[in-house]
């Protein structure tokens, strides 16, 4: 059953646009809180006091966010694939995904090293580099933002080489929206997976630039999203009493809840318990991300299916630039930190200016770069 995800949802775009603004506003935090990892970090590193409130942020943020864009990515593929079938699907995936991720991988990241170059660092003739670059295979892992373009694509091809070998069947199948309860013990699971998954490749650890610790979330994400669009769940779901409380709890409760976590584990372990290996620590954390991350999916959903149903040419005009956004961010918010790290702001001011004019100037320049032969189709 397909039928849901052959009208076209505008409180879908209009959800995805936030969701990348999300990542670009994670970006942004990071260069100022120190909290993670990013090209260019700001010069002084913030107190712990100041850092907490970014804590909270970008660990509710991590707990869906990446989650959501697989979920929905999912749900459009599975409608694509049954439409055009399994080769344009493949050949369609190769250009809307893996251009953009060689784009940045070939022109945008060694732009960022030897362009922006934020640390000053002497990296030798730029046409020796870029060759060696090229020649020892750094490339591949120099996904930056776009790993997340690699991984979707890996999960798509795994599923259209799953619906080559299992046709899809033309019978009537049942149609059961998932309970309740059914949702509590998925989301139970997916700590458990992560928990699991954390002991051998704990938070901030990365194989060619995927943060493996999160993908037990991405690849169940992914699947939920095939099978929403299979058995016709998304509205169901999306006005299912369980996402109005999900979500509320989630909001609401997530804070109070990591903070007590963290204050409890802090006093008997150091920070990287948290991160993974067999601490209890470690579990809480990844059991309270995925509650909390299911929480927040179930209850965005519910949310923009009501309240953000709206089409307009602004909506619509930022809905079809949000993933070039998404490709061309990195560069544009690491010239602007690199412009504004002398003015005297604290640093909650720095995040609001950095975040406000890079969206700006990233939608900006996805839009010019959208007006050039050959970037249109995969901007």
């Amino acid at each position: 059953m397909i039928s849901s995800t052959t009208v076209r949802l505008p409180w879908i775009d209009n959800l995805r646009t936030l969701l990348i603004i999300l990542v670009v506003n994670l970006h942004v935090c990071v260069t100022y809180s120190h909290v993670g990892d990013w090209y260019f970090m700001s010069a002084q590193e913030p107190t712990l006091a100041e850092k907490v409130p970014f804590i909270i942020w970008q660990a509710h943020l991590q707990s869906f966010f990446m989650g959501l864009l697989f979920f929905i990515s999912a749900y459009f593929a599975y409608s694509s694939i049954a439409r055009h079938g399994v080769r344009a699907f493949v050949r369609e995936r190769l250009l809307r995904l893996g251009l953009p991720a060689l784009l940045y991988m070939l022109l945008i990241h060694p732009f960022i090293l030897l362009g922006l170059n934020p640390w000053d660092f002497n990296f030798g003739p730029p046409v020796e580099f870029y060759v060696n670059y090229l020649r020892t295979g750094k490339f591949i892992g120099s996904t930056g933002p776009l790993w997340f373009a690699v991984a979707l694509l890996l999960f798509s091809l795994a599923f259209a080489a799953w619906r080559l070998a299992r046709p899809r069947s033309n019978d009537p199948r049942p149609v059961t929206v998932p309970t309740g309860t059914f949702i509590l013990l998925f989301s139970l699971a997916l700590g458990l997976g992560s928990f699991t998954m954390r002991i051998v490749q704990p938070i901030g650890t990365s194989v060619l630039n995927m943060q493996l610790c999160f993908f037990v979330q991405y690849i169940a994400f992914f699947l939920a999203g095939l099978c929403t669009a299979r058995n016709g769940w998304l509205l169901p779901m999306a006005s299912s009493s369980y996402a109005r409380i999900g979500g509320k709890l989630a909001l609401f409760g997530g804070p109070p809840l990591l903070l007590t976590i963290i204050i409890i584990g802090a006093k008997t372990a150091a920070p990287e318990a948290f991160f993974g290996g067999w601490h209890w620590q470690s579990f809480c954390y990844a059991v309270w991300e995925q509650l909390v991350g299911v929480g927040l999916s179930l209850g965005l959903l519910m949310f923009f299916s009501r309240k953000c149903n709206a089409e307009n040419k602004k909506l619509r005009w930022l809905s079809d630039r949000s993933f070039g956004v998404y490709v061309l961010h990195a560069p544009v918010i690491i010239a602007l930190a690199m412009l504004f790290r002398t003015l005297p702001l604290n640093i909650y001011a720095h995040v609001t200016l950095l975040t406000l004019t890079g969206l700006a100037a990233s939608y900006a320049v996805t839009d010019i770069g959208r007006r050039l032969p050959g970037l249109r189709n995969i901007l």
